[in-house]
């Protein structure tokens, strides 16, 4: 399937812990591949491109030529605009866009959809900082009471818990990534 609309691209954990990927040099990255209307949104692995051909295949093209350039494997998971919109209008733990309400809420953009019974075993679990989270379809919506910075439900638990890799990314960003894919 190959589509002529703008996507997001979310890498995940760059420019913190040494993965220092200067967003100049991904929006060259990703023009050498081939996409169009080339842009990020401040300094934390958001690409909004037209991608060329399959959206699966740029995204896996975009991770080896990072691995390449700079030594770090990070996943790229991306979204359609629609599907962004809908993942935030599916946040379960406010009424969109009325966010103000949900200071610390984050939706995890997952690799895949994982298994039922991962999500339930997952969702279940108490991670001590009285975090609240479902899956629905390919995101983990994620309430944290005290903030991110606050809680150990880390990225390796969420990628190993639910059996697939995620990116997350507060709800006001989600909703300004929306806001400026939706613009081209």
């Amino acid at each position: 399937m190959s589509v002529d609309e703008p996507r997001v691209h979310l890498l995940r954990a760059v420019n913190v812990g040494g993965a220092k990927l200067p967003m100049v040099r991904l929006r060259e990255i990703a023009a050498d591949l081939g996409a169009t209307d080339v842009s990020t949104y401040i300094a934390s692995g958001n690409l909004i491109a037209r991608p060329p051909g399959v959206p699966a295949d740029f995204d896996r093209a975009l991770e080896g030529a990072i691995e390449t350039e700079f030594g770090f494997f990070r996943e790229v998971i991306s979204r359609s605009v629609d599907e962004l919109a809908a993942a935030l209008a599916a946040y379960p733990f406010a009424t969109a866009p009325d966010f103000p309400e949900a200071p610390y809420g984050h939706i995890c953009f997952l690799a895949g959809t994982p298994d039922a019974e991962a999500v339930a075993d997952f969702v279940a679990r108490d991670f001590g900082g009285g975090e609240r989270l479902a899956v629905i379809g390919d995101d983990l919506h994620l309430d944290y009471p005290d903030g991110a910075g606050a809680t150990k439900l880390s990225a390796p638990m969420i990628a190993k818990g639910l059996g697939v890799p995620g990116t997350a990314r507060n709800l006001r960003t989600v909703g300004k990534l929306i806001g400026l894919a939706t613009r081209r």
